[in-house]
């Protein structure tokens, strides 16, 4: 017998009440687990606090054995369209912490963690209009609602789209197309997102949950071991993008944050954003 015992796992249990003001989760007896972003029980508002909670969540989900496919969608109407008002004020009274803490740490913890923690298969659901969907896009399959728009915003309200959404967008659209929706803001259309082969399919709004457990379903027919390496193998190409430019991107846009002399996401920022998404424009330009 060893001297020592194997760490404990994290429980099911635990980290879905640790998680609780940010993710509903349900887990089935086989392992595929659902995880639901909210804010208040409804459609996600970004912030400080629950852009933390993303990239921790993701690492107890992927510590535990017990999970078997995870499937990550957000609550309510939308998939993320609206900004906690008062979410980033830890930021703008501590800039020199938050936008490290914050900003570069976490933003890249959230991506890594989605790519490198999670051994397990992934399905990504667009519940609706967001932006932020590189966390969607970026798992193993993705689907989509009919009403789903999907947006970069970054270069419209005067920061530089450097957070991972710009791997994810060169990733899927390539060098012109990623160049085309970084510049201009184009928003993207389930069926456009579809016709780009950015998801997978195109799902009526109340069957996406549904119709992600009948993929889970089928991913779960073949045995722990080929799902999982299955899940290494399709996932490479989003590791060799993260490790060639995450770290960069992020750099990139803090630097153009701070020669702005603006805390990242400041008050300007967020104005902007919520500017940009209520004209629902396909392109800044139009």
């Amino acid at each position: 017998m060893s001297l020592q015992d194997f760490p404990t796992s994290p429980r099911f249990e635990d980290y879905k009440e640790r998680f609780k003001d940010y993710f509903k989760m349900t887990r089935r007896e086989d392992g595929v687990i659902l995880v639901e972003a909210h804010t208040l029980g409804n459609s996600v508002q970004l912030s400080v606090q629950n852009h933390r909670a993303l990239g921790q969540m993701f690492k107890a989900v992927g510590a535990d054995p017990e999970n078997e496919v995870m499937i990550f969608t957000g609550s309510g109407k939308d998939f993320m369209m609206d900004v906690d008002p008062t979410g980033f004020k830890l930021e703008e009274d501590d800039v020199a912490h938050w936008a490290y803490e914050y900003a570069y740490k976490d933003g890249r913890i959230n991506v890594s963690s989605l790519v490198n923690d999670l051994e397990i298969p992934t399905i990504g659901i667009l519940n609706g209009p967001g932006f932020h969907s590189e966390i969607a896009l970026m798992c193993d399959l993705t689907i989509a609602s009919d009403d789903a728009i999907i947006y970069d915003l970054h270069y419209d309200i005067g920061s530089v789209p450097g957070d991972g959404i710009h791997s994810c967008f060169i990733e899927l659209l390539g060098v012109k197309g990623a160049a085309y929706a970084l510049f201009t803001g184009e928003a993207i259309d389930a069926e456009t997102m579809l016709r780009y082969r950015m998801i997978n399919e195109v799902v009526p709004k109340a069957k996406t949950i549904e119709r992600a457990f009948k993929l889970a379903d089928h991913i779960m027919s073949q045995p722990r071991v080929t799902r999982r390496l299955t899940a290494q193998i399709v996932r490479r190409p989003w590791r060799q993008r993260i490790t060639n430019d995450l770290d960069g991107g992020f750099g990139i846009q803090m630097f153009g944050q701070l020669a702005k002399a603006k805390a990242y996401h400041g008050k300007g920022h967020i104005e902007g954003l919520g500017e940009y998404v209520r004209k629902g424009r396909k392109n800044n330009f139009d």
